[in-house]
Formats: C-alpha cells, sequence, structure tokens
C-alpha cells in the first residue's frame, strides 16, 4: 500500500494522497487490517465507546462523531484503521525536531490482548506512517498504565524525559 503520491518539488516526503480505504492481510492468520471510510462510523463508534469505558474517558458520541468526520474522509488529519477485535487512530503532526512530519497514535484499542494482534497491528501501523513520510510514531500513555508502557517497549517506543502538557482552548 502506497500513500504518498509523487515526490514533491522539494524532493522531500509529498502530501498524502486521498485514497480508497487500504486492506491487508495481517501475518497472523484470518487478521485483517483496513482503514476505515465514512461508512464505517457505525463500526467505529461502539469500539470507542468500549475503549473509553475501559479507560474510564468520558464518552461524548457528538464531539467524537464530530471528531471523526474529517479523519474517515481523507488523510489531510490522519487515518482510522480498523481490525477484527479493535482499532486504531493515528494523526498527523509536524516537528523541527523530528525533521519533518511526525505520527500520533492516538488511540489503540485491541479488546482480546495477549494473542498477538496488537503487535502485528503496530508493526502495520508503523508501515502505514512510514508511507505516508512521518519520521517517528508518538504515543501516550496514562500514567498508571505499566502494562501498556511494556507493551510498546516491546514494539520499539522508548519514554522520552520530556513531559506533556495540555491546555483546554
Amino acid at each position: 500500500m502506497t500513500i504518498r503520491g509523487p515526490a514533491s518539488p522539494s524532493g522531500g516526503p509529498s502530501p498524502p494522497a486521498k485514497l480508497r480505504p487500504a486492506r491487508k492481510r495481517c501475518a497472523l492468520r484470518g487478521v485483517l487490517i483496513r482503514r476505515a471510510s465514512t461508512s464505517d462510523l457505525p463500526t467505529v463508534l461502539p469500539l470507542l465507546r468500549e475503549f473509553y469505558e475501559v479507560d474510564g474517558h468520558d464518552y461524548d458520541e457528538a464531539v467524537l462523531t464530530a471528531a471523526l468526520g474529517p479523519l474517515l474522509a481523507d488523510d489531510a488529519f490522519g487515518q482510522v484503521w480498523l481490525f477484527d477485535t479493535g482499532y486504531a487512530v493515528l494523526t498527523w503532526g509536524y516537528s523541527l525536531e523530528s525533521g519533518g512530519r511526525d505520527a500520533l497514535l492516538d488511540e489503540f484499542f485491541v479488546r482480546n490482548r495477549g494473542g498477538g494482534v496488537g503487535g502485528k497491528v503496530i508493526e502495520d501501523l508503523a508501515q502505514a506512517c512510514r508511507e505516508a513520510g512521518a519520521r517517528r510514531m508518538i504515543l501516550e500513555t496514562e500514567a498508571p498504565n505499566d502494562a501498556a508502557r511494556r507493551f510498546y517497549g516491546r514494539h520499539g517506543f522508548v519514554p522520552e524525559a520530556s513531559t506533556w502538557m495540555m491546555r483546554d482552548l
């Protein structure tokens, strides 16, 4: 699956092209990972609700539906991926420190953990990020979630000394 369009005049990564949802088979038997599209909203929302309940986040369907719209419509802001037991949301950022586009793994939910699906999906997502011109993939975990940090550490993510801070606007 190639996400980039023709090379940019500057020779750097080109902006992402608008694509049909990509489908690819994971190496794990029977697991299909695919890009979600606007028609998948009824499938995505119950998965978000389940993840938000498990993780203790407030679920506001109207807010989430509005936020998902641009991600499901095209690649300008990111991508939503569906697989047999969950979903992932990648969003794009830009950083001088990393030399360009970054991918934020904003949400990653695997319903039945421990079977290897999450690790395979992470690798497929990393490949999709590279193909979209991202130079690194970033994520954050809840402070008490040691299991998540161990999982991500096994898949090449390393903690940084910086602390994320947030301000609502």
